[in-house]
């Protein structure tokens, strides 16, 4: 199962995205949910790249 969480207190918003699935349809939708999250991800970090007086982004690992 794909859990995504998001997160919206003091002003900040956090989202999580974990889980795959495997199979034909799960693997699709598993590629889209992956798609959509790294483009949002390269969106914001090249607006931050632009605007880096208003916009920062902070990518860590776990």
């Amino acid at each position: 199962m794909i859990r995504i969480r998001a997160d919206l207190a003091d002003g900040l918003t956090r989202v999580e995205v974990s889980g795959h699935e495997y199979g034909a349809a799960d693997g699709r939708v598993c590629a889209a949910v992956s798609a959509i999250v790294q483009t949002a991800l390269l969106g914001l970090v090249e607006i931050a790249r632009q605007h880096p007086d208003i916009v920062s982004v902070e990518i860590t690992q776990e």
